[in-house]
């Protein structure tokens, strides 16, 4: 049976029972608004919504919505007239926040580029037979620069020229109002280093937060819900306790919120602050943990702070965290640990001999590494290993010992060839 879709239109009636919606055989177009998490597989949907930077088209819809961060009135009034004016034939929109502000001609423009995005799904779903895949999502670094790229940023940095050249065609396409920095990375040492990314990546996989202050937030991930736990540690304020505590409950907001986004925390979460005697106290810690998770682009909803300290709040699950997507399941501890993945310790190895190896004067280096890691370098970063060979201008000699810890590995350096 040929898919044939001339233009969208409300493919079922939302009010008719289940045997008249499908029936055996019926091809019809779905999208993937979620991948599989934990245990749970994807969720997919006949309800198309395709983003673009300002707006979200969706083909069979028929209204026009505006995000509510924006909040001015005068500006949400121009923004629904302007597409009231330029409305496609079929289908509604949705304004994204980032539209504030935004020139008439660039969102119209956004959403011309939207509609031809359409018709080429339509035209790919009209030649091929199901199932069949008709579109994909761009990649995750255009996508990172498609919904973050903003005026409050100023400077953008690759480290891979064919990525940077990729990104220039994107902006000058999608964002030609950026008027920023895009540039190539070209120091010697690894980008991750020079930006502290890997410092961080290690704190994010750990269970123990320090504060500036002394005090430590404590983060555990299960399946059903999260919990983060608030402690003083070492510090010891200067004036009252309720001082102390409130002083660290409140420095621990803006690392929980960081957190929460680092990590794409998602589900049940439940937050137990240092317990406040004070009313007063605990409505201030409330309103700023608030005022925070605004400024977060995924869905939340918090209670309010009980007498005992604890906040009970949802965040939307949009993909895995980063703990699962890092991170294997230990087989030692059957699950209750975590270890870094066979990948993660590669990349690792990558940036140290990049780090440490790179102008050394030395014939070849020796690297012995845990099975996992072994079968890795052969097998789907091979590719990455030989171009590391290549930039370093050394024989990297693999080895294997099963001796060794999953995420040990050893570089030795020879002088005199053997």
């Amino acid at each position: 049976m040929a898919l044939k879709v001339v233009k969208p239109r409300r493919q079922f009636d939302p009010y008719a029972s289940i045997e008249h919606k499908l029936r055996p055989g019926q091809e019809i177009i779905v999208q993937v608004v979620r991948g599989p998490i934990g245990t749970k597989g994807a969720r997919i949907t006949s309800h198309i919504t395709l983003p673009g930077r300002y707006l979200v088209y969706m083909p069979y819809w028929d209204r026009i919505g505006i995000s509510k961060k924006v909040s001015q009135d005068q500006e949400r009034r121009r923004l629904r007239q302007l597409l009231k004016a330029h409305r496609p034939e079929y289908g509604g929109l949705i304004v994204r926040t980032a539209a504030e502000g935004i020139a008439d001609d660039e969102i119209v423009q956004d959403l011309q580029l939207l509609k031809d995005e359409w018709q080429k799904i339509i035209d790919t779903a009209n030649t091929v037979k199901a199932p069949a895949l008709v579109q994909t999502e761009i990649d995750i670094v255009l996508k990172a620069i498609r919904d973050f790229l903003s005026v409050g940023i100023d400077r953008v940095m690759v480290d891979d020229v064919a990525e940077h050249e990729k990104i220039q065609k994107f902006i000058e396409r999608y964002i030609p109002s950026w008027h920023g920095q895009l540039e190539l990375y070209k120091d010697d040492t690894p980008i991750f280093d020079f930006y502290g990314i890997e410092a961080e990546i290690n704190r994010a996989l750990g269970k123990k937060v320090w504060l500036k202050s002394g005090g430590y937030i404590i983060i555990e991930q299960t399946e059903a819900l999260s919990t983060i736990d608030v402690n003083t540690g070492r510090f010891v304020g200067t004036t009252s306790l309720e001082d102390t505590i409130l002083k660290t409950n409140m420095e621990a907001v803006e690392e929980i919120v960081y957190q929460l986004r680092l990590r794409n925390m998602g589900g049940i979460i439940i937050l137990d602050f240092i317990d406040m005697e004070k009313r007063s106290s605990r409505e201030k810690v409330y309103r700023y943990l608030q005022d925070k998770l605004s400024e977060d682009r995924t869905r939340t909803t918090i209670s309010k702070i009980t007498d005992l300290g604890l906040i009970e709040m949802t965040r939307k699950r949009t993909h895995e965290s980063l703990t699962r997507i890092l991170t294997d399941e230990c087989p030692v501890c059957d699950g209750r640990g975590f270890l870094k993945s066979a990948t993660t310790v590669c990349y690792e190895i990558f940036r140290q001999i990049l780090r440490e190896f790179r102008h050394e004067e030395c014939k070849k280096l020796i690297l012995t590494v845990y099975p996992t890691a072994f079968g890795a370098l052969e097998g789907e970063e091979h590719e990455g290993f030989i171009e590391l060979q290549r930039i370093v201008g050394k024989e990297i000699q693999l080895k294997l010992d099963s001796s060794f810890h999953p995420e040990q590995y050893e570089i030795i350096p020879v002088y005199e060839q053997l």
